[in-house]
């Protein structure tokens, strides 16, 4: 027999622990290369938008009609620089590709799309026209734009056409990229706990293989060699576990790609593109060195820092840690000191829950019954030598937790402040050429027409000199006026205002601003804030702070009243409800007012619908992965804790010769694992309820500028109890086989048997 056979015997004589092993590396490979490859993904077509579309613009016709390969020929017959550009949107998972002319682009410059090489055009997302053309035929939707280069005045645009700034929407900023930062955040958890469960199957196999190392010490094998053999069996195993887990999560995204590509594209405007995969190599690695760090990293750092081993240097260690990561989420400066602070309020939770939980067990046990002296003290032994499964598990709970406080009350404030904002059922463009206010004197001068109101945006700087003490700089913002201020707006809750807010803006005697701007430059109700309209300054005092979910840009909202002729109006929209009246004889009447064809007009009951849909999609994957990973972290202990009792099963037997019935000692082992998951259980609760705190309070308000209120669901406390003690009844259920079977005591009892009596 050969060390490196004598070694993977350990793993005949217990195949469970290297199916523990096995199946750990494999979901949590799953999980963590899903969500590295949709956030990857999503950052490529990011990054592809931007680079598409910057520094171009697009030709429109003037009367409104389609752009079409005839418009595109009589163009370039004028001599203008002009490229088509045929947007394809195909069905999940493929995604969206642009068709472009390689030959008409020429003329952009050698940085245009289809220009980067010859490999530009290979669908990701790039394509020939041709090509997409055909998809369209198929049955895609497609839409054709003409962009010509950003230098390009309005005088050289033949007539009939007119320039206009080329964009998929308004910019994504730093929502999208907070949206994917915490998707990545939520990876590294789970590499954590991975790291965790994999280290405690993997050193509860070494202190079970103590002897079979003592006997090939004893045949003159050198403990360096050992150490070389199981470094080569655990990349061994990783190697070969990684493969199914990266497919498994390849297909997990393309399971989830379709919600998440409707979940950028609808609420970030950042469209999924089809780009390529990133291989097998790069998760490979990850997951390989995760796995050896958190098996022999160890060793290494004890051998440098042995101080940091016992009992006393973790507490010494583990106590100001926790302090400073407390410290640094409480006054937070930015995203990545934020970050560092919750990392360092995890680390130490993981080193200090287990010892509290077994000096609690401990002192439980003073002055106790025998029965009950030996159930507190085994309980305690328990939570030492099950340590990194338990803190796994406490994790996982606490996440989940969080992430479902989160996500509940995320839907149930979306849904009151989606209403808010949508109590008008009908929506309808003011379109560019036309003047809204011969809308507003048609629909003044209807009989039975609903409340109804006109929106005005645009754009304003803020004045610092006449803003107050408290505003910092001056900024761009967005201007949001409504004409009149009617019911359709004044039952919108505010997050903060002074007595009859409504009315003095009504009056023009003061303005509203979003969250954003009032956390940002420091507004409080009664505070003075100066802004520029068209060609005057006025300074009027903030009446009320309202919530602005889902965008980061600051925003003023005035009455219409007091705009000026020379504001620069870039967007207007009427907000109604048709009362007695139908609606398609409304739309009649302000299209032939305004001399034009066709409007655009919303249902704003479906974009509603839509609008909540799209928000039940965006946490569908952080659902998946947090449940999923739940079901790892409980998974494993189940695994690990049958393994531990196993390995204790001799000393469970001494309960016989205390008088015992075998029913009454199965009893026994149920309270013990009972106790110790749900100890687990209520052990996550704190620290999901301040994983909740700094979600909504500390994440939110850095990365998006608006915050959540904090809320907190018992029901769901009382769920992740019961799953915790289903998961000890399990394993008290598996230990009744091991009570009934015999094994013979070892020699000396405390080299494989859990380590501690």
């Amino acid at each position: 027999m050969t060390v490196f056979s004598a070694l993977l015997s350990h793993y005949r004589r217990h195949p469970l622990q290297l199916l523990a092993l096995a199946l750990m590396i494999v979901l949590a490979t799953m999980l963590w290369t899903g969500v590295s490859h949709l956030t990857d993904h999503a950052r490529a077509s990011l990054a592809q938008s931007e680079r598409a579309i910057a520094g171009q613009q697009q030709l429109v016709r003037e009367d409104g009609q389609a752009l079409s390969v005839q418009d595109f020929a009589y163009l370039r017959r004028q001599g203008l620089c002009v490229m088509p550009w045929l947007e394809v949107q195909r069905p999940p998972p493929e995604g969206r590709v642009i068709g472009v002319d390689p030959f008409a682009s020429a003329c952009f410059g050698t940085e245009a799309p289809g220009q980067a090489g010859v490999d530009a055009l290979n669908g990701t997302p790039f394509l020939d026209i041709a090509e997409a053309k055909a998809m369209v035929r198929q049955g895609s939707d497609g839409a054709l734009s003409l962009l010509v280069p950003v230098d390009v005045e309005a005088d050289a645009v033949p007539a009939d056409y007119r320039l206009k700034d080329f964009s998929m929407g308004p910019a994504t900023g730093e929502l999208g990229e907070s949206f994917l930062l915490n998707l990545d955040a939520l990876g590294v958890l789970v590499l954590l706990i991975t790291a965790l469960l994999v280290r405690s199957v993997y050193q509860l196999g070494l202190v079970q293989r103590r002897e079979s190392f003592a006997l090939l010490g004893r045949f003159g094998v050198p403990a360096a060699r050992v150490q070389v053999l199981l470094l080569i069996e655990m990349v061994v195993l990783t190697s070969v576990c990684v493969i199914p887990g990266i497919w498994l999560g390849r297909l997990l995204a393309e399971m989830l790609g379709g919600s998440f590509g409707q979940v950028l594209e609808s609420l970030f405007d950042a469209p999924l593109y089809a780009v390529g995969g990133d291989g097998f190599v790069l998760p490979a690695l990850v997951m390989v060195t995760v796995v050896l760090l958190a098996c022999f990293a160890d060793r290494w750092l004890l051998r440098r820092l042995p101080w940091i081993s016992g009992r006393q240097s973790v507490l010494w260690f583990g106590v100001p840690a926790l302090g400073l990561g407390l410290a640094m989420v409480a006054w937070p400066f930015t995203l990545g000191w934020l970050y560092v602070g919750i990392a360092l309020v995890f680390v130490a939770v993981g080193l200090l829950t287990p010892r509290v939980l077994s000096f609690v067990a401990q002192w439980r046990a003073e002055g106790a019954g025998a029965i009950t002296l030996w159930q507190r003290r085994e309980l305690a032994v328990l939570f030492r030598r099950l340590a990194l499964p338990v803190v796994a598990l406490q994790f996982a709970v606490a996440m989940v937790l969080a992430i479902q406080a989160l996500v509940t009350t995320f839907e149930d404030t979306f849904e009151r402040w989606l209403g808010q904002r949508l109590e008008a059922e009908f929506y309808v463009e003011v379109p560019e050429q036309s003047a809204a206010a011969d809308g507003v004197r048609y629909l003044a001068g209807l009989s039975g027409l609903g409340d109804w109101h006109l929106v005005q945006r645009g754009k304003t700087h803020v004045v610092p000199e006449m803003a107050g003490d408290d505003a910092a700089t001056s900024v761009e913002v967005d201007l949001f006026s409504i004409s009149p201020i009617g019911p359709l707006v004044t039952g919108w809750t505010l997050l903060d205002a002074t007595p009859d807010a409504w009315e003095k803006l009504a009056a023009g005697q003061g303005v509203m601003v979003n969250e954003q701007l009032a956390r940002r430059q420091g507004y409080q109700p009664g505070d003075p804030i100066g802004f520029v309209l068209g060609e005057q300054t006025l300074a009027l005092p903030v009446v009320g702070v309202y919530a602005d979910y889902g965008r980061p840009d600051g925003e003023i909202l005035v009455a219409g009243k007091i705009l000026p002729e020379t504001f620069n109006t870039r967007f207007q929209s009427l907000s109604l409800n048709p009362g007695t009246l139908a609606m398609a004889e409304i739309e009649q009447g302000l299209a032939t007012v305004w001399n034009i064809d066709q409007l655009t007009v919303r249902d704003n009951g479906s974009i509603r619908s839509l609008a909540s849909g799209v928000f039940d999609q965006t946490f569908l994957i952080t659902r998946a992965i947090t449940v999923l990973t739940l079901v790892l972290a409980g998974t494993s202990l189940l695994v690990m804790g049958w393994v531990f009792f196993t390995t204790r099963a001799r000393y469970y037997r001494l309960l016989f010769v205390w008088g015992l019935s075998r029913r009454e000692a199965a009893g026994q082992l149920r309270w013990l694992a009972m106790c110790l998951t749900g100890a687990v259980a209520v052990a996550a609760l704190p620290l999901g309820v301040w994983l909740t705190w700094t979600l909504v309070s500390r994440i939110n308000p850095l990365a998006f500028g608006w915050s959540l209120p904090m809320a907190v669901y018992p029901g769901f406390w009382l769920e992740m109890l019961v799953l915790c003690l289903v998961i000890g009844l399990a394993i008290a259920v598996l230990m009744r086989r091991q009570l009934g079977a015999g094994v013979a005591a070892p020699v000396v009892a405390n080299v494989s048997g859990g380590g501690e009596r």
